[in-house]
């Protein structure tokens, strides 16, 4: 078994701590992120990480699976969009500012990876896309890209700057060229559209990617424990 660590991150971004498990004891780091308003254990409880149990028990990945808020951010209906997508900005900030630059002093690496499933791999795409220079994998499984249909009646422009299905239109590839962005999804995927037009943003920005198309699977954990390892395989 993968030693496991559960400990808290205090941000002075937000002013407040965060939890934070952390699965293996040595390897690249991995920025996990939970479903939608998922607590940061999720991954584990549904099997995500135990899929990756190889990786983790030969040292060669590292998980950090880190607490969310969405349900204080993009999935607050009691507060304005524009409120709403600022307090995930202000969490986009403190993965940035300050635990990311934490994860490469305790690894001693520039570069981290991130991975997500679903509302995860949102997370894990518009962290990677907006911070090329610092992630070297995006592993997002039935991921989505874009928050405006969360936000609906916002004006703010970082509705746009937090939508890699929009801000990824203007980007250059040479920005990309160290970054392998693995878009997986099903035939029966709900999001499958949304990978669709990601990948082809992608080829037209010509961004390299991996468009992986499973079949006769739905949007859930069965498909996407199968492909994490696969994905991982790759390249560790």
């Amino acid at each position: 078994m993968p030693q496991i660590v559960y400990t808290d991150y205090y941000s002075h971004i937000l002013g407040r701590s965060l939890k934070v498990e952390v699965t293996g004891h040595w390897g690249y780091p991995i920025l996990m992120f939970p479903t939608t308003k998922g607590q940061f254990i999720q991954n584990r409880d549904f099997g995500l990480n135990d899929s990756v149990q190889w990786f983790t028990n030969n040292g060669l990945i590292k998980l950090y699976n880190i607490e969310t808020l969405d349900a204080e951010n993009i999935y607050n209906k009691s507060i304005h969009p524009n409120e709403r997508v600022w307090r995930y900005h202000l969490y986009h900030q403190f993965l940035t500012q300050e635990y990311v630059p934490y994860l490469q002093r305790e690894n001693n690496t520039h570069t981290i990876a991130t991975a997500g499933c679903s509302f995860g791999g949102y997370h894990a795409a518009n962290f990677g896309f907006r911070n090329p220079g610092i992630v070297s994998h995006i592993f997002s499984m039935s991921g989505a890209f874009s928050i405006r249909d969360f936000v609906k009646g916002g004006d703010s422009d970082l509705i746009f700057f937090h939508s890699p299905d929009e801000f990824m239109r203007n980007e250059q590839s040479w920005r990309y060229n160290h970054l392998w962005v693995i878009l997986g999804t099903t035939d029966r995927d709900a999001l499958r559209p949304d990978n669709r037009q990601m990948a082809d943003i992608l080829s037209e920005r010509r961004i390299k990617h991996w468009y992986d198309e499973k079949k006769w699977a739905n949007h859930d954990w069965p498909i996407w424990l199968k492909m994490f390892p696969e994905y991982l395989g790759k390249f560790f």
